[in-house]
């Protein structure tokens, strides 16, 4: 009878690996993992370019007292992987326009819209945004002439465009749009980080102030995510590894962001102080219009995420996309300002998360030209008497009687 080479200890040990592979073997699973990684990376690079500097080149972005400014005359380009060639170019009262910020000509309706990068179409060239998109719309529907004065500016939170609002005044608006997101809320509390700094807290203190302030609270392993997030490769998948809407939700609301927060039909306790501290903002920025005679007016503009799950029609329990929308309405109008709704829009746009760069976050030039439409009936359909289209039609077809 032939005994089994595998009960002889002679074959045992010639079936061993040798030590050399268990070095060999682990060296080339790792550099063939390497090399995935660096083709994927580099086929990434390849469909999403990148070049030039960002458009906060222009800006002043770290000046506490002041919040963000625009460099006067400075102009710089970007190419964000998602987007293409963009001009950044500020006039001389250090706003994102290509014109200079003159006296207002007889019969001309005038319109300043504040805010963020939002307002400032970051990363969208200016004849793209629906910073000047509007004015041509309004001024065909109504048969006014209008223009708009575009004061938005990246980083500038709710308490520093109170404290620029000389610049608005300067303009002599009939009107100030106040364009919003989900992240103006978000940076409501830089306010604290000013008024605590006047009390000269120590350079530490400032400095966990702020960050505290200015970011939500992350872990370890979300900042190596962030980290991840500057190679290309995410661009890649998250270009193409979320085309279902219902998937790129769920990944979304397991995002560690503010997201969470905004998105949630009980916000924490944290979120609530941050729309404590929005209000108080807007009672201080309303106040000056107020003060100043010019109507003011506030809309929201959803995040991408947002414009998905209102689309959708559905969304996870403990989710309500609606909410920070009847929060930011409560609050505007209870200090005298007028609110135009423009997220039922959203519901008939099959994925319009399609219109936002899928990393950056941002509308792209497509998701400027569906807020500019929504926009543009908001502002005509009666909120705005001096814009509505109906009454203008009555008037006109009175005199021709």
């Amino acid at each position: 009878m032939i005994q089994s080479k595998a009960n002889d200890p002679r074959g045992l040990k010639e079936a061993k690996l040798r030590r050399r592979d268990w070095i060999l073997l682990p060296m080339i699973s790792l550099l063939t993992i390497c090399c995935i990684s660096v083709s994927t990376e580099l086929i990434a690079r390849s469909m999403f370019p990148a070049e030039g500097a960002v458009g906060e080149t222009c800006m002043i972005v770290n000046d506490p007292s002041i919040g963000s400014q625009g460099i006067p005359n400075c102009v710089c380009w970007e190419k964000v992987p998602e987007g293409e060639l963009t001009e950044y170019r500020f006039n001389s009262s250090g706003y994102r326009n290509d014109v200079e910020f003159g006296p207002k000509p007889p019969g001309t309706y005038r319109i300043v819209m504040l805010g963020t990068s939002i307002a400032a179409g970051i990363r969208v060239p200016l004849g793209k945004t629906f910073a000047a998109l509007l004015p041509l719309e309004l001024s065909r529907q109504t048969g006014r002439t209008v223009d708009l004065y575009n004061e938005g500016m990246p980083w500038r939170s709710p308490h520093f465009i109170a404290l620029h609002f000389n610049d608005v005044l300067a303009a002599k608006p009939d009107m100030i749009l106040w364009i919003l997101g989900p992240l103006d809320i978000e940076r409501a509390l830089w306010r604290t980080y000013v008024e605590q700094d006047a009390k000269s807290l120590s350079l530490w203190g400032r400095i966990r102030l702020r960050a505290t302030a200015s970011f939500p609270k992350n872990s370890f392993t979300d900042s190596i995510g962030e980290i991840i997030k500057q190679r290309r490769t995410p661009f890649l998948l998250r270009h193409f590894l979320f085309e279902s809407q219902s998937q790129y939700i769920k990944s979304s609301l397991i995002q560690a962001d503010y997201q969470k927060d905004f998105l949630r039909s009980e916000p924490s306790a944290e979120w609530q102080q941050r729309l404590e501290e929005f209000d108080r903002s807007a009672a201080d920025l309303e106040g000056h219009a107020r003060a100043a005679d010019i109507p003011l007016v506030a809309v929201l503009i959803p995040d991408r995420a947002q414009a998905a799950m209102i689309s959708m029609g559905e969304w996870p329990a403990g989710y309500d996309p609606y909410k920070l929308n009847e929060e930011v309405r409560s609050i505007i109008t209870s200090h005298g300002g007028t609110y135009i709704d423009i997220l039922p829009g959203f519901r008939p746009i099959p994925n319009p998360e399609k219109y936002y760069f899928p990393v950056d976050g941002h509308l792209d030039a497509d998701g400027h030209r569906i807020v500019s439409g929504l926009l543009a009936k908001g502002l005509m359909s009666g909120a705005v008497p001096a814009l509505n289209v109906a009454a203008q039609t009555r008037a006109a077809h009175e005199q021709g009687r």
